[in-house]
C-alpha cells in the first residue's frame, strides 16, 4: 500500500513500524514540541501533496492532533483505537498491527465546517455517552468508521465534523449495536 500525502506521526517507533506496512513519506514531529524547522516541513507538505495526521490514541497525541488541525484545518486524520495501539502498558501506534495501521490509512478524513448533525442529547440517545457500555460502544463504532476510540465529546466533535453522511454514521452503529 503506498501513502500519496504525508504522513504526520510522533516519534521515531511510529515511523519504524508504519514503513514495515506501508510505503509513506514520513514527518515525525518527536511530541509535542513542534519546532519550526517540522512546522515548516509540514507546511510544504501540506501544501504540495496533503498531509494525513496519525498520532497516538492518547492525551498528547489528541493535544498534537488539535495542534496540528488548527495550523492545517484541511489535513486528513487518520485513527487507530487504544486496544489496536496497546502493548505492556504503552499506547501508540508503534504497537498496532499492519493491519490495524493499513485499515485506519483507508479511511481517513477531512474534518469539516458543516453543520452539526448530532447533539451530546443524541449521543446519550444512541448510547454513546453517559451508559455503562458507552465507551466500549465509541471504540467499536470508531473502528468502524475510522473515527478512532474518543472521550464522548471528541467522538462527538469527529462525528460532526468528519465527511460521514448521516446514514453512513446510523448504518454503521446499527451493525455495532447487533453485535
Amino acid at each position: 500500500m503506498q501513502i500519496r500525502e504525508s504522513l504526520v506521526v510522533e516519534g521515531r517507533n511510529d515511523l519504524i513500524r508504519i514503513r514495515e506496512c506501508v510505503e509513506a513519506d514520513i514527518i515525525v514531529t518527536s511530541g509535542y514540541g513542534l519546532n519550526a524547522s517540522t512546522i515548516e516541513r509540514i507546511r510544504r507538505s501540506y501544501e504540495r501533496r496533503g498531509i494525513i495526521i496519525f498520532t497516538d490514541p492518547d492525551t498528547v497525541g489528541e493535544r498534537i492532533r488539535r495542534e496540528l488541525t488548527k495550523r492545517f484545518p484541511h489535513a486528513k486524520h487518520a485513527y487507530i483505537s487504544r486496544e489496536e495501539g496497546s502493548a505492556q502498558g504503552d499506547v501508540g501506534v508503534e504497537n498496532a498491527s499492519c493491519e490495524s495501521i493499513r485499515r485506519a490509512l483507508s479511511k481517513v478524513h477531512t474534518l469539516t465546517d458543516r453543520e452539526p448533525i448530532y447533539t451530546m442529547q443524541d449521543m446519550m440517545a444512541m448510547g454513546l455517552s453517559g451508559g455503562e457500555r458507552s465507551f466500549v460502544l465509541r471504540e467499536e463504532l470508531g473502528i468502524r468508521l475510522g473515527l478512532g476510540t474518543a472521550n464522548a465529546k471528541t467522538f462527538l466533535y469527529r462525528l460532526n465534523h468528519s465527511t460521514l453522511s448521516k446514514e453512513e454514521i446510523e448504518e454503521a452503529l446499527h451493525e455495532v449495536l447487533s453485535l
